[in-house]
Formats: structure tokens, C-alpha cells, sequence
């Protein structure tokens, strides 16, 4: 390579690394901004006036809202629909998965024909209204959980893993007498630990940041998710929407920075866990199996 190839490859790298800079940054300062609104103090704000760092930090916000009964309501709300619809999520695509790897499955390219069909073709919005509202889930945690048990994607992503996996170790746990459940929790599970840990973080963000379906699903307010308070709290022109009622001592802090504060919350819980679990991406499929 001579010199003048360097030299170009070289600029061009400082002008991506320019570049991508840039728009990082853009991506970053509102992120920075919500953050410096929601700890600066009340006697110090300015509407619309932009602060990297605060002038006089307070997190009189966030304990507003933490003070709060719908704050806390909602959050109870988001917490039993992630972890439970999470869970049952898991249960369901991986068991569903497993089966349509059988072979010895009735009519199984039929089933994976149906489920390949469905993620070209859904039925949209009206007829899971319809479903929800026939099924008597109207107003119910479930009917944000139920609809979405599993979905055509995630049991065709998690299928393709599982026919991946070494056929010799399950047939050698099938010879020693392992029945098919047996061979599910001992064999299949451990093997798919990164596809696991993958789908978990994929499950849990849908469901954390669930906001349409509650808003068309849940009409009692004190039932309402994360998301749905914050949209109620960032559209609306007061900040004590939806019965938000708290006080600290004799002040009560801008709307503006209860906004932005509620915003950090609901965005908080998923940024603290997704690093734990995106290290599990890069791993290999062959990952716990037989080594040797």
C-alpha cells in the first residue's frame, strides 16, 4: 500500500470519525438537557434556557414524584407487566420453539407455516381490539400480556437457534432414558443461554415501554404504565396530571422539571440493566455445550 493510500484512508477515517461525532453529540445534548432540567433547583430554572450543568442542583423533583401515588401506581403497573409478561413470554416462545425443532411433531411444517404467515399478515389493529374486549380483558393488566405471548419473529429467531444446536448431546440424553421435557430443561435451556438473555431484554423493553396498548386497553388512570403518565405529563400543561399530588415542605417544584425528571425514571431501569445482558449478544450458539 503506498503512501498516498494511507494518507487518504486516514482522512477519510478522521472525516467519519468527525462526522459520527457530531451526530452523537446530537443524539446526546437532549438526553443531557432532560437531565439538567430534572436536577436543577427550583429557585434557579428558566423555561427554555439551556444548561449542560445546573446552576444549583436539587433532586427536589425527583422526590416529588417518587412522593407521589401515580407515580408509584404506574410504576407497579410497568413492574408486574415486565416481569410477568416477560416470563411468560420466555415460557412460550422457547417451549413453542422446541416443539417445532421435533421432527416427530403432527403436522409441524404446517404449524411453522401458519406462524411464517403471520409475521407477513396480521390482523391489525381493530380485530385485537375486538379479541380484548370479547375476552373480557378490557381494563386488565392482561390484556397487555395475554395478545402477546409470543410472536412470529421471535419463533422463527429462536427455532433457527435451537436446530443449531449439537443433535448428538440430545440424542445421547434421549438414549439414557431423558424424556423430551427432561431434555428441554437439561439439554436445550443451558445451551440457549445467550439466546435466553438475548430474548429477555427483548421482551422487557416491549413491555417496559408498553404505551399504545395501555392507552387503549386501560381506562382506569390508576392502572395507567410509565409511559402513559409521561405522556400525560409531557402534553399536559400541568404537572400534577392524573392525581400527581405530592409536596415538598412549602414548595412545589416547576413543571418542566417534574417532566423531565419522570422521563429519567422511566428510561432509568432499562439503561441500568441493558449492559449486564449485551454482552450475551456476541457469544456463540456452541456456548455451555460439550467441549473436547
Amino acid at each position: 500500500m503506498s503512501f498516498v493510500q494511507q494518507k487518504k484512508m486516514t482522512l477519510f477515517d478522521i472525516v467519519n470519525y468527525t462526522l459520527l461525532t457530531m451526530i452523537s453529540l446530537c443524539c446526546i445534548f437532549p438526553f443531557l438537557y432532560i437531565i439538567s432540567v430534572s436536577l436543577t433547583h427550583f429557585s434557579v430554572y428558566v423555561p427554555y434556557e439551556f444548561h449542560l450543568l445546573p446552576e444549583k442542583w436539587s433532586l427536589g423533583a425527583y422526590s416529588y414524584i417518587l412522593q407521589s401515588n401515580s407515580f408509584m401506581s404506574a410504576l407497579q403497573s410497568t413492574l408486574f407487566i415486565t416481569v410477568v409478561g416477560t416470563v411468560l413470554n420466555l415460557a412460550f416462545t422457547f417451549t413453542m420453539a422446541y416443539g417445532l425443532t421435533e421432527k416427530k411433531l403432527p403436522h409441524r411444517r404446517w404449524i411453522y407455516g401458519l406462524v411464517v404467515f403471520s409475521l407477513v399478515f396480521s390482523a391489525g389493529i381493530i380485530p385485537t381490539f375486538l379479541l380484548v374486549k370479547e375476552l373480557g380483558l378490557m381494563n386488565s393488566y392482561w390484556s397487555l400480556i395475554i395478545p402477546s405471548l409470543t410472536n412470529a419473529w421471535s419463533l422463527i429467531v429462536v427455532k433457527s437457534f435451537m436446530d443449531s444446536l449439537p443433535i448428538e448431546v440430545i440424542e445421547s440424553a434421549k438414549i439414557d432414558g431423558c424424556n423430551d421435557l427432561g431434555v428441554f430443561w437439561k439439554i436445550v435451556i443451558p445451551l440457549s443461554m445467550p439466546a435466553l438473555a438475548a430474548f429477555v431484554l427483548f421482551f422487557a423493553v416491549a413491555h417496559w415501554n408498553t404505551y399504545f396498548n395501555a392507552l387503549m386497553f386501560l381506562t382506569d388512570s390508576k392502572k395507567w404504565t410509565l409511559q402513559v403518565l409521561v405522556k400525560s405529563l409531557v402534553l399536559d400543561n400541568s404537572a400534577t396530571v392524573a392525581g400527581m399530588e405530592s409536596s415538598i415542605g412549602d414548595s412545589t417544584p416547576p413543571s418542566e422539571t417534574v417532566r423531565s425528571a419522570s422521563i429519567i425514571l422511566a428510561i432509568l431501569p432499562i439503561l441500568v440493566v441493558y449492559p449486564f445482558l449485551q454482552k450475551h449478544f456476541a457469544k456463540g450458539v456452541m456456548l455451555g455445550s460439550v467441549k473436547g
